[in-house]
């Protein structure tokens, strides 16, 4: 018996294990097609929906259906937007459900989601991206089903991301890492609803951030009406950052927009809740912190939200006379006064105002205060603004664990009054604007990641008036580098409040300015974890001029000596005019443009070289090294205007391969290093003519362009005693060249064989005889070159001219011997008055015929 009921027992379980399996695959396009029908049928946006899957197995006897990689796209006006996007949105009901009819609606019992993104926007013309509901006259048309009914009992949300964003009001919200769960019958249209709820708050305004991942958390019961669609904090306790707060009140939806009526406070009334106010990152743990005094938040909003109005409220903050001290600090502070009223009176937004009528804070004997109040705040914001006091920013880290690289260091004194509003600043309406009183920072360090060294300022000091802000002194000190700056901003306002540029002038001298201190490539790491190198970037936000002077500055490998100039900062870009420096022996003059807007940033350079060491120029400076090769084995000095373009590196450094330009260089006196050459021997060893550290370089003049990595060299020519060589060709940056010279050579450097020969003409023969055009190709590279030359062919062409010059005279010699003979006439010497003998006669004839007729012996 027992075995029997086993039997059937496995049989059984088999079977519904089998079933369990089996009716995913059955129902699974039944659900699929019931949540499209929903969806395609109630909403105007484009839906996407991976895959379904259902389960029997996970919450037996429920069924779980999970809809996998869901996403809502709007269509215009806001086509392309993402509305929702989930990874998983799981649905809960009974496993009856399944088995109801097509008409039957499907009663959800419990729905969760994970990873899911929800984004309101709002346009300029107010219209809201949520707002895909198909109006009803659009859904007659379709059948008036309801696939899924809702039974909820509870439901939950996990890591939830949501932004509201309004382009209006220039107003940005995000809840970012919300984690929320609720249990409440939702079939009653009265009921409580248990919720816990945790994110991370952050608020901008008008490109302003008021809070920046403040931690929230609620924890409260609600109670619901669905009919009237009110909702009544009954119990609560929320959290923000570490300040708690108590709601008592409603908020209800209406026709016209929504109903208010809610007040809070703080539970208790210890300074500690104001520490709590500011997020853990920078007041760390409020465990063991030693407080005195008070401080309270409390609040009412009441009134209605509508397109026009918002509610009347009164929230103030207050403490007096408070203090607090970190346990593992040594100093603490003190005298801490805080009085805050941020009031509605009316309804309407801009009749809000914020009246900080008093903070005020001592460390050690140090006194700091500071007051503003703020109206207008919707249409055009008053700002009056007061700061006064000593602080001992070394005594900062020492009373409030603010987390630091490095510690501060320095004394802050300031006595400002400002009062301004945003239509004069937006205008630059300084007459409307009233600035007064001075601020000066002494001994300050500061080291952070968006400075290459850290920075010492000996002395700060700032003045300020209606019109601009002056810089009366900065002396600073980072790396090598010494500055001293004076000089004004204009636009100060403009820049802080609405991101406008920010405008000035200013006077800089150095002794030491080590470009290397300031433009160093900063590294930053992206979400994967790698580290990636950034080029440097001019500010966008400058617009300004800088005179500048320094003793020294060592840029890459050059030490540059009494450099003077200006600098226009503007558009991203360093606009270089007159700059000036001493060099290589002589001056560089420099005009020019840095930009850095592109992704890529680029330069536009024209350099005046004044009798500069040709030598050390063209080494030291690695562009021109890459553009004439040859020239560093030049001594002497030379003159020279150079124009080149192209694209940075991101050390600022040209690239080679884009550089493009032209220059042209004249030299004053120079001559040639052959042994740092292996060109110039080659050359001296196929051109034995030529001696090379002979060669007088004066007033050389030579033009070249370069481009896409080529240089073409215009003919020059170079002259040398009574020898000149024209030059031209080209070469390209990876060494390799292609060069054409064309000696004329007098006939006496061809040799000894050729000398000879002119030996035996007479001295006003010799003088007729014409240079000789000797040719040579350079191929190869420069530290392997190949070159020929046309010289051996061309001391054989005036060999043959010399044999035939000197068998032209005895020629000549012979035809004037016999022709005395013939005609009877004898020869005579004038020293002599004997008669010349037969034989001598005979023996010239027979010279003279043999001359004439007869071959010559082969020398």
């Amino acid at each position: 018996m027992l075995k029997k009921v086993l039997k059937w027992s496995g049989i059984s379980v088999l079977l519904l294990v089998i079933v369990l399996a089996a009716v995913p695959f059955l129902f699974k396009d039944k659900i699929k097609a019931k949540i499209l029908t929903t969806i395609n049928e109630n909403v105007n946006a484009k839906v996407a929906l991976e895959d379904v899957s259902l389960n029997l197995f996970k919450s037996f006897p429920k069924a779980n259906v999970t809809l996998d990689k869901m996403s809502v796209i709007n269509n215009a006006p806001f086509a392309g937007d993402t509305l929702v996007y989930s990874d998983k949105i799981n649905l809960k009901m009974s496993m009856m459900e399944l088995f109801n009819g097509e008409d039957e609606p499907m009663k959800i019992e419990s729905i969760s989601t994970e990873n899911t993104k929800l984004n309101i926007l709002f346009n300029k013309d107010g219209i809201g991206n949520y707002d895909i509901a198909l109006k009803k006259d659009e859904k007659e048309a379709a059948k008036e089903e309801k696939p899924f009914a809702l039974s909820i009992q509870n439901y939950e949300v996990e890591n939830l991301r949501f932004t509201y964003k309004d382009e209006a009001s220039k107003m940005k919200m995000v809840l970012d890492s919300i984690n929320h769960e609720g249990t409440g019958n939702f079939e009653q249209d009265v009921l409580d609803l248990d919720t816990k709820t945790t994110a991370n708050l952050t608020f901008d305004m008008d490109k302003s951030n008021f809070m920046r991942n403040v931690k929230i958390s609620l924890d409260a019961v609600l109670g619901i009406d669905l009919k009237n669609s009110k909702y009544t904090f009954k119990e609560n306790k929320a959290l923000i950052n570490q300040l708690p707060l108590n709601f008592n009140g409603f908020i209800q939806m209406v026709e016209k927009g929504q109903v208010y009526d809610l007040s809070f406070n703080t539970p208790s009334s210890d300074f500690k809740n104001f520490l709590g106010l500011i997020p853990a990152a920078y007041a760390g743990s409020l465990d063991g912190v030693e407080t005195t005094g008070k401080f309270e938040v409390k609040g009412k909003v009441k009134g209605d939200l509508t397109d026009t109005t918002v509610p009347k409220f009164n929230i103030e903050m207050l403490s007096n006379n408070a203090s607090f001290k970190y346990k593992d600090l040594p100093k603490s502070v003190k005298n801490i006064s805080i009085d805050t009223h941020i009031v509605n009176e009316t309804g309407l937004m801009n009749d809000t105002f914020v009246d900080l009528d008093k903070l005020s804070f001592a460390i050690d004997q140090d006194v700091f205060n500071a007051s503003a109040h703020i109206k207008n705040l919707t249409e055009n914001p008053n700002i009056d603004a007061a700061l006064k006091g000593v602080i001992n920013l070394a005594n900062v880290s020492k009373a409030y664990p603010v987390k630091l690289e490095k510690p501060l260091n320095g004394i802050l004194r300031a006595d400002v009054k400002t009062a301004f509003d945003m239509k004069s600043v937006e205008t630059s309406q300084y007459q409307n604007i009233k600035n007064s009183g001075n601020i000066n920072l002494t001994g300050f360090n500061y080291a952070g990641p968006e400075m290459a060294k850290p920075v010492s300022v000996a002395v700060a000091d700032v003045s300020f008036n209606p019109t601009k802000i002056n810089l009366n002194k900065l002396a600073a000190k980072t790396g090598k580098s010494d500055i001293n700056v004076s000089g004004s901003l204009d636009n100060f306002y403009g820049f802080l409040f609405k991101n406008q540029i920010l405008k000035g002038n200013f006077n800089l001298n150095s002794s030491l300015f080590a470009v290397s201190d300031f433009m160093a490539p900063t590294t930053t790491t992206n979400d994967e974890g790698k580290k990636t190198t950034e080029q440097v970037k001019i500010p966008s936000f400058l617009d300004c001029t800088l005179n500048a002077k320094a003793a020294t500055v060592i840029y890459d490998n050059l030490n540059l000596k009494n450099v003077a100039g200006t600098l226009i900062i503007r558009d991203q870009a360093v606009n270089l005019k007159g700059l000036t420096m001493d060099i290589f022996g002589g001056k560089i003059g420099l005009n020019g443009l840095v930009s850095t807007k592109n992704k890529v940033p680029t330069f536009d350079m024209d350099l005046g070289l004044s009798s500069v060491d040709i030598s050390q120029t063209f080494s030291m400076l690695n562009t021109l090294k890459t553009i004439t090769p040859i020239a560093d084995v030049i001594s002497g000095k030379m003159n020279s205007t150079i124009k080149l373009n192209g694209n940075l590196t991101q050390a600022m450094m040209p690239d080679i391969k884009s550089i493009s330009g032209d220059l042209l260089g004249t030299i004053l006196q120079g001559s040639l290093n052959k042994s740092k050459s292996t060109l110039l021997t080659e050359l001296s060893s196929k051109a034995t003519f030529l001696d090379l550290k002979d060669i007088n370089l004066k007033d050389v003049k030579a033009a070249l362009s370069f481009d896409k990595g080529k240089v073409s060299v215009k003919p020059f020519t170079l002259k040398h005693k009574d020898i000149s060589v024209q030059i031209a060709g080209s070469h390209g940056f990876d060494q390799n060249m292609n060069y054409d010279l064309k000696f004329d050579v007098p006939a006496k450097y061809l040799g000894k064989d050729v000398n000879n020969l002119i030996a035996k003409l007479t001295p006003a023969d010799a003088k007729k005889l014409e240079n000789v055009p000797v040719n040579a190709i350079m191929n190869g590279s420069f530290k392997s070159p190949k070159i020929t030359t046309d010289l051996q062919s061309a001391t054989k062409n005036v060999a043959s001219q010399l044999v035939k010059m000197q068998k032209d005279k005895l020629v000549q010699q012979g035809t004037g011997a016999l022709s005395n003979i013939l005609g009877g006439k004898k020869p005579t010497d004038s020293t002599k008055t004997t008669t010349t003998p037969k034989e001598q006669v005979g023996g010239a004839i027979k010279d003279g015929l043999k001359g004439l007729f007869g071959k010559k012996k082969k020398e």
